[in-house]
């Protein structure tokens, strides 16, 4: 499972690895600092937009066919607060913190609401301890508090986010996705630790060597080390994996200029 599950509706979901779209592209260009936010954004796609519009749309629906749209919105945050007092109220039913949590991971992360996103953690964090050997729920706290340290610039969530993909990886050694999002956690902290970064992103490598996602990111990092003939060669492994994604020009343009400073 990757980036990146959901109540309502609307990133980072599915993860990263949500083909997460153009809701990131301002916040990754603020972030990075460089015209690459196009493709930041969409390779933290966690999917499942559909399902996600058509619970938006039935929660529009409860509210009122002729409510305005802010107190359609109203409602379904009372809605959702309801429904998250109502899993406190039952802290022992596995099955409602479970699907409650990932639910609202999937809205809470495409509104990049914090808050929510807290509580989703909080949810999914329960059922772990109810389920500790459900892989898929540790994965998910990992993408919850992952989101919170990228939309909250908060890096002791990526720590936390850290903790959760570790413990999916001592369950299975081999996921490709997860190490690349463990590498994302030290490429988007403040300040990068891009040493780590790239040691996540190698061993991700060389489970996939074709990890389209894992090979744009570590050419940024190795770009930012100052190691642009390494960056280089890497960009043309991959082309040749997919000479039409449009990060091949971003990167092509990038590894053209001087790094930043570190």
């Amino acid at each position: 499972m990757g980036r990146r599950f959901f109540l309502d509706v609307p990133v980072l979901l599915e993860s990263p690895y949500m083909e997460k779209n153009t809701f990131l592209v301002a916040a990754a260009v603020a972030l990075l600092g460089f015209a690459f936010g196009f493709f930041l954004a969409n390779t933290f796609n966690r999917g499942e937009m559909d399902v996600l519009r058509a619970e938006n749309e039935r929660l529009r629906s409860t509210s009122g066919s002729s409510a305005q749209q802010t107190g359609q919105t109203e409602l379904a945050e009372n809605e959702i607060q309801a429904k998250i007092s109502e899993a406190d109220a039952s802290p022992e039913n596995l099955g409602f913190q479970r699907n409650l949590g990932l639910a609202l991971y999937r809205y809470s992360s495409m509104k990049q609401d914090v808050r929510l996103l807290g509580e989703s953690a909080r949810l999914i964090e329960r059922a772990i301890s109810l389920s500790p050997k459900d892989r898929e729920l540790k994965v998910a706290a990992g993408n919850a508090h992952f989101d919170m340290g990228y939309f909250g610039k908060q890096n002791e969530s990526f720590e936390k986010a850290r903790k959760y993909y570790s413990a999916a990886l001592a369950d299975n050694p081999t996921d490709s996705n997860v190490i690349t999002d463990l590498g994302l956690s030290y490429f988007l902290q403040d300040p990068q630790d891009l040493a780590a970064a790239k040691r996540e992103f190698d061993r991700s490598l060389k489970i996939d060597p074709k990890n389209e996602k894992t090979l744009q990111f570590a050419i940024q990092t190795l770009w930012r080390m100052g190691r642009g003939d390494e960056a280089a060669d890497l960009l043309e492994q991959l082309k040749v994996i997919n000479p039409k994604s449009p990060a091949v020009n971003e990167l092509s343009s990038i590894l053209t200029q001087n790094p930043p400073k570190q």
